[in-house]
């Protein structure tokens, strides 16, 4: 077999030629768009209350789109970097910016300066709209790339006066455009362009380096949802046990600059009509205090959230009986922590997906006619994608053949931003060639048996080992290093570093033994001063040599084995750093 379909038959035509402002704004009818509920608020700010309507995202889009041209000059091609917890004008800024014919990059909140120095220098960032919250590493990362202060805009925060900040405000904003005549026209795309103009670049972390930008067209977002919206219209069971329905209250708080949160909940709740409970910040009591107070249908959620809930005795002290859906995404679920949800919420459905930024949020989803997911599996394939399993030789295997994930759809990325090399090696002529060995059974479900790219999943998040050991290895105490992932029910993974000690390191300890914990602090806080926090080390332990092989790559898999060996033996040092990074989400 050379390939295999995904079911559920073609997709509707995706419009090639529609910016995804205009698609989710201004197109009323499309065969996978459900008609939207006419009272149902778009989006509710968790924390006030205040709801959002989507006539009210499209004036003030259109609005916001013309104070940023008349005052900021913002047009075609230009970058825009959002930097912000989840925020309910987040879609305003990114439909804005692309009406211009601008691009968006969205940043994690929770980066240093450093982090996001790099991400407006790889992208060329021309303007900044941040939180107030992060404001100081704005401030560092735009003097380090010479983008003038001038250029930060700041998004409101309720309770916060309009006056008590030196940048503009979006809402100040907002209404000085909707005072003031248009100015610009808006952006509209010839015939197929949409499946070359650029909307987003994200980043996605490599296998060697620094995080690649992948660059996303406009055409790739809209067909992720016109995907998904054709396969939640062919759900035929009664309106009152559909897991997913407009007007439906999803919660929000996975972030809007991942792609998970981005066009799987962000973009895809505004098209098919679902009201978003917007959260800058996840914490576990919120979230519970959230479900029961906004009646919360549908809970995407990543597996640290799926422990809690397993965990918690604070779940018993509210009433989740608005629960329909849980949906997990970033990471796979074990068989035993599917077993211990639904032994908790017995009511509760609990699905599974699996995406990736390259293929534009969703390439499995689970299968709508089950309760529980298949334990194992990362969901069925989504409708409009091909997928071919590659064995290590080249060969195409069929269903229950191992290896590598290749699929082919229209929301597949372009390519890595100013990265050829990087490309080449991953979208193969129409191809993406995923990283991941797989096998499809029958009912074409996938199942992730293990990576072939190197990547680890830190809570969600991509983390490279060599970002990591290049990073270490600037500290003075390291001459060699290599980094693996260690699995953790509550993460994941986790970044455990095995290091070569300098010849001064190693003397030190031979001269005082207690020598060694202090380097250990030192390398773990060599890490955590410069880098997010998902990827700050669960551990460090001392080897005499890192293993490798004649042309001297690393042989991570067998550091990676030995790491699960000790782990599994209690043997494996791990630091207390680990415990107080939970501690603080």
């Amino acid at each position: 077999m050379s390939e295999i379909h995904s079911p559920g038959g073609p997709i509707p035509e995706v419009p090639h030629n529609l910016t995804i402002p205009q698609f989710l704004l201004d197109v009323d009818l499309h065969p996978s768009k459900p008609a939207l509920p006419s009272r149902a608020p778009c989006m509710i700010e968790d924390a006030t209350g205040r709801t959002v309507s989507f006539d009210e995202i499209r004036t003030r889009t259109a609005a916001l789109a013309n104070a940023l041209h008349s005052r900021f000059q913002i047009g075609e091609n230009d970058v825009v970097c959002i930097c912000t917890p989840n925020h309910v004008d987040f879609p305003v800024v990114a439909f804005a910016a692309q009406k211009l014919g601008a691009v968006v990059t969205a940043s994690n909140p929770a980066y240093t300066a450093s982090d996001l120095e790099y991400q407006l220098n790889i992208t060329d960032a021309k303007l900044l709209v941040v939180h107030p919250w992060n404001l100081a590493v704005a401030h560092a990362a735009a003097k380090a790339v010479g983008l003038h202060l001038d250029r930060i805009i700041l998004l409101d925060v309720a309770g916060s006066s309009k006056s008590s900040f030196a940048h503009p405000i979006v809402s100040q904003l907002v209404d000085e455009g909707s005072a003031e005549s248009q100015s610009f026209t808006e952006r509209r795309l010839g015939p197929n362009e949409g499946r070359t103009k650029l909307a987003y670049i994200n980043l996605s972390s490599g296998t060697t380096g620094k995080p690649k930008a992948v660059c996303i067209s406009h055409s790739a977002v809209i067909a992720g949802m016109v995907q998904q919206g054709h396969m939640l219209n062919q759900d035929d069971t009664p309106w009152d046990k559909r897991k997913y329905r407009p007007g439906d209250r999803w919660y929000a708080a996975l972030p809007f600059f991942h792609i998970y949160g981005l066009v799987g909940i962000m973009h895809f709740a505004i098209f098919y009509g679902a009201t978003l409970v917007v959260t800058p910040k996840f914490s576990f009591e919120g979230m519970l205090q959230s479900i029961q107070r906004h009646k919360i249908r549908m809970l995407p959620v990543v597996p640290p959230i799926v422990v809690l809930l397993c965990k918690n005795p604070e779940v018993n002290e509210y009433d989740l009986t608005s629960l329909r859906l849980i949906m997990c995404g970033a990471a796979p679920l074990s068989a035993e922590l599917i077993n211990q949800l639904s032994a908790r919420l017995p009511r509760v459905s609990i699905g599974q997906g699996y995406g990736m930024t390259e293929a534009v949020g969703s390439v499995c989803f689970p299968q709508l006619e089950q309760e529980i997911c298949t334990p194992g599996s990362a969901g069925r394939l989504v409708p409009g994608i091909t997928a071919r399993v590659v064995r290590p030789d080249g060969s195409l295997g069929g269903f229950n053949d191992l290896g590598q994930l290749v699929i082919k759809s229209d929301a597949i990325a372009l390519g890595y931003l100013n990265n050829e090399e990087a490309s080449k090696e991953t979208f193969v002529d129409g191809w993406l060639y995923t990283g991941d060995e797989v096998y499809i059974n029958e009912k074409y479900e996938v199942f992730i048996t293990d990576r072939i790219k190197e990547i680890l999943k830190v809570k969600g998040f991509q983390v490279a080992p060599s970002e990591l050991e290049g990073h270490l290895l600037d500290h003075p105490d390291v001459s060699d290093v290599c980094v693996v992932g260690i699995p953790d029910d509550y993460s994941g993974e986790l970044p455990f570093a095995f290091i070569v000690p300098s010849l001064e390191a190693v003397q030190r300890v031979k001269a005082s033994p207690s020598e060694a914990d202090r380097i250990r602090e030192a390398v773990m806080k060599h890490v955590s001063d410069h880098k997010v926090r998902y990827k700050w080390l669960a551990g460090v332990q001392f080897v005499e040599s890192i293993p490798k092989n004649p042309s001297g790559k690393l042989l991570r898999r067998e550091l990676r084995d030995h790491a699960k060996d000790m782990l599994a033996k209690g043997k494996l040092l791990l630091t207390s750093l680990n415990e107080r990074t939970k501690a603080k989400l």
